[in-house]
């Protein structure tokens, strides 16, 4: 089966980004944690990480990468009054990429990015592609370093 274009495109960028994975696209949807933790066989939901994006009170997007089985605590994001879910057209246009899809970097511009310190609990986390049937494997360390000046912290 030829690579949806979106996943090639987000391959080279993480390769720019120092990171060498192999994209899986399957035949199940993996839009939720649940879904991908199935598709993947992952051992817990927690290794699959949620790219949410999230506007602060100024309406400027962020991204949270929450693992797949714990909830953003918007009050422990520490962004200011106003936080929210961005709506898909914010979303796509602040990542290139639709909701379910939205990978962890990779993205059409920088995103200041906060990760859920317990995805640390992971060798390896799963994350979205590019499309809503895309993911690939990462060691979690090599995810962060890869994002460069993450913010590490509770979110949950």
């Amino acid at each position: 089966m030829p690579q949806h274009p979106t996943v090639a495109k987000l391959e080279e960028r993480l390769r720019e980004r120092g990171l060498d994975v192999e994209v899986r696209e399957l035949a199940d949807s993996t839009k939720t944690a649940a879904q991908a933790a199935a598709a993947v066989g992952a051992g817990d939901v927690g290794q699959i990480v949620k790219s949410l994006v999230f506007t602060d009170g100024t309406g400027s997007p962020f991204l949270v990468l929450c693992a797949g089985d714990r909830r953003v605590d918007t009050d422990r994001l520490r962004v200011g009054d106003g936080v929210s879910f961005a709506p898909p057209d914010v979303v796509r246009e602040a990542t290139g990429f639709a909701i379910g899809g939205v990978p962890p970097l990779g993205h059409d511009r920088v995103l200041r990015t906060i990760v859920d310190e317990s995805l640390r609990r992971f060798d390896v986390v799963w994350c979205a592609a590019g499309t809503p049937n895309a993911v690939f494997p990462v060691a979690t360390e090599d995810l962060i370093a890869a994002i460069g000046d993450a913010d590490v912290r509770d979110v949950g």
